[in-house]
């Protein structure tokens, strides 16, 4: 076993406490480490502040004097980093890594660090005003997770000051603190997430979480695997694949649903609270195999003549049935409606190129006239719209962000480029492709 990584001579779990009456919840102190709920929710912040006694059981052991809180400090950021000797997450997200990987690459690294902070505070304040644990000193039984500790915090926890009790309370906090990352690693709006939190803090997510991060580092990883983990954070079960899911009170889809289809993540999840909600269904898309969907060539469709009309969307879910329901983007003008697949939809975004051409290079010279097509015949047309034949552009930079991706719900998810109002073509880099052109950045694109 490496000499810098946690160890413990007996491999068993944090023990439950021992029942208590309903009027007073079991007293904080021996193998009673934190006052979470039986099964209940907390966001991170509070879930971070509920593990504190283990932090305190150090302190209390002696293993930790005020001149040492920097050490600690140093060891959580190095944990919680991406890229260092320490690392919890070997996970590669520089250029050339995946879309998948560098969005939650750049979500640990930013989680990391504020969770690092919260810690900080927490111990330098449990440094200064110690928390009471009125049961007597924690002695916590903690499995070897083999989180590696910088040199420092090694000498400093196993030193003569340390010993094997303090060292596998220090496990356990550690071990809890990683557990809140990774689980946290799904979702846009992180801090408001409900976690799904037991007596023994986050460890019903540990297999789920291994699964995730197996194929994280090993595969190009499944949207569905993103989506089956943050059910497990949040619902502590599994349920069959999709693109999002409801759960009481809150419903869990892809970000671009609020967002913007050029700038949302792709692979990103948002928690929505949504009060109304009972009990908990899986969304899933219409067709699950778009190869074999029906196809309309894009040549056959009328060109576009005039200024396109404003389309507005909304989302439309269907009723939960055996555990699942599909949603629909209904798009409409002046009473008259269309409407995409929600799924087919996000696959379309999650696919679709976005182009970023190099400063300074000049667009290929023009090979024929411009072709483009209508998008409402687009939406209208039967099954998805496709070509092989050159390049088409679709004007949406008027629509609003919903239509935009009701449109990408229409195309055939192969060679589809989105593509700003005012920047030049590059090379098309296929026999055939559909430019959606989306309003820039910093343009209106409202609801």
């Amino acid at each position: 076993m490496h000499p810098d990584r946690t160890s413990t001579p007996t491999s068993t779990s944090t023990s439950a406490p021992a029942p208590a009456p309903a009027s007073a919840p079991p007293a904080l102190g021996g193998s009673r480490w934190n006052a979470f709920p039986a099964a209940g929710t907390m966001t991170a912040r509070q879930f971070l502040a509920g593990a504190e006694p283990l932090l305190q059981g150090v302190i209390d052991g002696g293993a930790l004097r005020g001149a040492d809180g920097e050490v600690l400090e140093t060891q959580i950021r190095a944990t919680l980093g991406l890229g260092t000797r320490e690392t919890s997450l070997p996970l590669a997200a520089g250029p050339g890594s995946t879309s998948t990987a560098r969005e939650l690459g750049a979500q640990a690294e930013t989680i990391g660090r504020q969770i690092a902070s919260w810690a900080t505070a927490s111990l330098d304040r449990l440094l200064r005003e110690p928390m009471p644990l009125p049961a007597g000193p924690l002695v916590v039984r903690s499995h070897c997770y083999g989180h590696l500790l910088t040199p420092p915090a090694a000498g400093l926890l196993m030193g003569h000051r340390g010993g094997p009790v303090t060292m596998q309370l220090y496990n356990e906090w550690l071990h809890q603190v990683v557990l809140l990352r990774d689980a946290l690693l799904p979702f846009t709006n992180w801090q408001d997430v409900p976690l799904l939190v037991t007596p023994a803090g986050l460890r019903h997510t540990e297999a789920a979480r291994d699964r995730f991060l197996t194929e994280l580092l090993v595969r190009r990883i499944r949207h569905t695997s993103i989506v089956d983990f943050a059910r497990h954070v949040v619902t502590a079960g599994s349920g069959p694949d999709g693109y999002g899911f409801d759960h009481d009170g809150g419903t869990v889809l892809p970000a671009v649903v609020d967002g913007r289809p050029l700038t949302a993540p792709r692979h990103l999840l948002t928690w929505r609270p949504r009060p109304e909600t009972e009990g908990t269904a899986t969304y899933v898309a219409e067709v699950e195999d778009y190869y074999a969907a029906p196809r309309t060539r894009v040549e056959d469709l009328p060109a576009t003549a005039g200024t396109p009309v404003r389309l507005t969307g909304r989302i439309v879910a269907g009723p939960a049935v055996d555990g699942t329901r599909t949603a629909r983007i209904e798009v409409a003008h002046d009473g008259v409606t269309a409407d995409a697949d929600l799924g087919q939809a996000l696959r379309g975004h999650r696919f679709a190129h976005r182009e970023e051409p190099a400063e300074n290079t000049p667009p290929p010279p023009a090979t024929g006239a411009a072709r483009t097509a209508d998008v409402r015949a687009v939406l209208d047309a039967p099954g998805l719209v496709w070509t092989q034949d050159g390049e088409v552009t679709l004007d949406a930079t008027g629509q609003d962000d919903l239509a935009v991706l009701a449109l990408l719900g229409r195309l055939y998810p192969e060679n589809v480029t989105l593509r700003t109002a005012g920047q030049a073509a590059v090379s098309s880099g296929g026999p055939g492709r559909l430019v959606v052109r989306v309003p820039d950045h910093g343009a209106a694109a409202g609801r």
